[in-house]
């Protein structure tokens, strides 16, 4: 008799709206095909702490998923598997699952690390897992392509609200973000036109200015300061001082990202790395209003979006392209096609190898796309410019 054949997916990372709809997918398409689908819950987590001598206290990392599992959670945002951002090649001491640990081991040390993907490897072959889908950006996407040259096969999805994991033009999560970033700006034009006040609005984005640059451009904000673009406190505060006056109502709008940094300054960073390496970003945007209310007398309103950014359920963008993306990573697991990343690459649904996102980094075309003088986007033109301005 054929063994029936097991799917896996999971998320890791930060969340996304667009998640959802993409485990829905993945479910209902794998059981069209006659495949049974497993989620490992909290993204690397799952098969970390998955305990082949303990069947009775796996359930908090894993769940087997069917039609009826899945039928409602596309209504919803986020990721109903949870998420994390554990990376088992790089497991520091105290965090090391106590069912893992040596006897001749002192695990104390937060600075000694531990490369743990032989027991993911482990519970994968445990599980019976024939293909594993992971959902998330760079780093999760970078241990998925480990575990398929360790020699199991993967089939990969890209998410990230910043757009840039490289090798794809679009991330499940991006549409939304820019959707809820427009909406909150429009939104903020009311208290900053009531109280004549420059509005600084910052957005998520590490490494890529996409996020910023892209809705400043749709809401129409004066002013949009970037990650890759190092910028001049006292120069933005001249211009924004300009919009301000030139508007009727007597106020400006700046987006600004939160990887950005002023010329010759830092990132700014907070808080321990996680275990791929990153601290948390924020701050700058209430650095650049306290410089330009100081430099130029103007009362500034300062407004983190953060987390709103990426709550809510997807937009109908998000909700299309994470369910295409689902159902082309489960056709190309069935056909046996693995070792892929499923992706968009001038409008069209494509796969590329599983480690396309460590051979490169994507960020904004600053030529193409941004006024380095004028600090806001620059569109000149659009024939044959890509959908997304990546």
């Amino acid at each position: 008799m054929t063994r029936t054949k097991t799917l896996a997916v999971l998320t890791g990372g930060g969340d996304v709206p667009g998640l959802n709809p993409c485990i829905k997918q993945v479910v209902n398409r794998a059981h069209e095909h006659g495949w049974r689908v497993i989620g490992f819950r909290r993204g690397w987590a799952g098969p970390l702490n998955f305990n082949v001598d303990d069947p009775d206290g796996n359930d908090k990392w894993v769940v087997d998923l069917d039609d009826q599992v899945v039928r409602t959670i596309d209504r919803t945002g986020g990721t109903f598997l949870h998420t994390s951002r554990t990376q088992p090649s790089n497991m520091r001491g105290p965090n090391v699952p106590a069912f893992l640990r040596s006897e001749d081991e002192d695990y104390g040390d937060p600075g000694q690390s531990y490369d743990l993907t032989a027991h993911v490897m482990q519970t994968l072959d445990h599980l019976g897992v024939d293909v594993l889908i992971p959902i998330g950006g760079d780093d999760t996407l970078g241990y998925g392509a480990r575990i398929h040259k360790e020699g199991y096969p993967v089939v990969s999805i890209p998410k990230t609200m910043d757009n840039d994991v490289f090798g794809t033009d679009f991330c499940i999560g991006f549409s939304t973000a820019i959707t809820r970033s427009v909406d909150l700006i429009s939104a903020l034009r009311t208290p900053a036109g009531s109280h004549e006040r420059i509005a600084v609005v910052e957005l998520f984005g590490r490494n890529s200015g996409e996020t910023s640059l892209i809705a400043s451009y749709l809401a129409y904000a004066d002013r949009a300061i970037i990650s890759e673009v190092p910028f001049d406190p006292d120069k933005l505060a001249g211009l924004v001082t300009r919009d301000k006056l030139s508007n009727p109502s007597n106020y400006a709008v700046v987006t600004i990202s939160e990887g950005a940094r002023l010329i010759d300054g830092d990132v700014i960073e907070y808080g321990e790395t996680d275990a791929y390496g990153h601290r948390k970003l924020g701050g700058v945007g209430q650095i650049t209003a306290d410089l330009i209310k100081r430099l130029t007398g103007q009362n500034v309103l300062y407004q983190q979006l953060g987390y709103m950014m990426r709550s809510g359920a997807p937009d109908a963008l998000d909700r299309l392209v994470a369910a295409n993306y689902g159902a082309l990573a489960v056709d190309l697991a069935v056909r046996g096609i693995t070792g892929r990343m499923v992706a968009l690459r001038e409008g069209r649904y494509t796969h590329v190898a599983a480690d396309m996102p460590q051979r490169g980094v994507k960020r904004v075309d600053v030529d193409e796309f941004y006024d380095i003088e004028g600090y806001k986007p620059k569109v000149a033109h659009v024939q044959g410019k890509p959908m997304f301005l990546y």
